[in-house]
């Protein structure tokens, strides 16, 4: 399984599948709210048929019946992992693990990772606007407890969190880091982000990449580059 997961932020299924084919071997996609807003959930079929792995980050937040009734549909679409947002509390979280348990093909149910603190959000705004006191970190641990707590499988965080979370949750409980760049590319709208390298040494399990590849010239080489520095 790879642990460079590639973000597919792309606006039509046309663009997706050129891009898609520019690969040999099954790769981990994520598909997110832009890719599934344009397309519908019939994405989900296509990319599965063509032997893909995929996150479906939808980032569902609601009270818990309707969590557990949306995850129950997911589950059944063969996604490989999904989302909700720890902020909806461990009830929740539990909710959307029984949904994904009670949809899931082969008994076998898709990974439910919690959303944290976004990437975008900086100290600053999770203070002041969010009204959340305390450090980001420390906000982070937080929410990974509770979704340990509720049993899901692992979190999203920053690289700069990873570790301290595999510290207070445990090493298999798993830390997928957005917001990951090369050295080279601008942090667009990113606020706390890193590169594949750091990421590694910070014991993150996996990575969701965009830009970095979905805009290279030679996308399949910078995916294998990146995989490399994760498989090290």
């Amino acid at each position: 399984m790879s642990k460079t997961i590639v973000a597919l932020d792309f606006s039509n299924k046309e663009e997706v599948i050129k891009f898609l084919e520019q690969f040999d071997k099954p790769i981990y996609v994520k598909i997110g709210m832009e890719l599934t807003y344009a397309c519908g959930l019939d994405i989900v079929k296509t990319i599965k048929e063509m032997g893909h792995q995929i996150f479906l980050d939808l980032k569902l937040h609601d009270i818990p019946n309707t969590v557990k009734g949306g995850m129950k549909n997911l589950a059944k679409l063969g996604v490989d992992m999904t989302n909700v947002h720890c902020s909806g509390g461990i009830t929740m979280m539990k909710a959307a693990v029984e949904g994904l348990k009670e949809g899931a093909k082969d008994g076998q149910r898709p990974l439910c990772i919690g959303v944290t603190q976004l990437t975008s959000t900086s100290q600053k705004a999770m203070n002041d606007e969010l009204g959340i006191s305390g450090s980001v970190i420390d906000c982070v641990i937080h929410y990974a407890k509770n979704a340990k707590e509720a049993g899901l499988d692992g979190v999203v965080c920053s690289v700069h969190e990873a570790k301290a979370i595999h510290e207070a949750c445990g090493e298999d409980f798993l830390t997928v880091t957005p917001g990951i760049r090369l050295a080279s590319d601008s942090v667009d709208d990113q606020k706390r982000v890193a590169t594949p390298q750091l990421a590694k040494e910070e014991g993150c399990d996996y990575i969701v990449v965009g830009r970095s590849i979905t805009k290279a010239e030679n996308p399949k080489m910078v995916f294998d580059q990146i995989e490399t520095i994760m498989e090290g």
